[in-house]
């Protein structure tokens, strides 16, 4: 175990943004699932700026990394034009 007051606020600090990124990742992944299921193009075109911008905030964090983003936002609108 740490000894000094800094290491030890270090590791609580980690353990919480751990926590949040966790928690971010999940929701994204679960709005993903949700814009995928989608059976019209109006709920789907809604959703996807919602998911676009979920996306970036992890990739801009490092919870994923940049081109996992990019390849998700670059399939999810292919998807949503797709639709009818």
């Amino acid at each position: 175990m740490a000894n000094h007051k800094s290491s030890l606020k270090r590791i609580r600090a980690n353990a919480t943004k751990r926590l949040r990124n966790r928690y971010q990742a999940k929701t994204t992944r679960t709005f993903i699932k949700r814009l995928r299921a989608a059976e019209d193009k109006k709920t789907a075109s809604d959703l996807l700026p919602k998911v676009i911008s979920m996306l970036d905030r992890l990739a801009k964090k490092n919870v994923i990394h940049k081109n996992k983003a990019a390849n998700n936002k670059s399939k999810l609108t292919k998807f949503v034009n797709g639709l009818k």
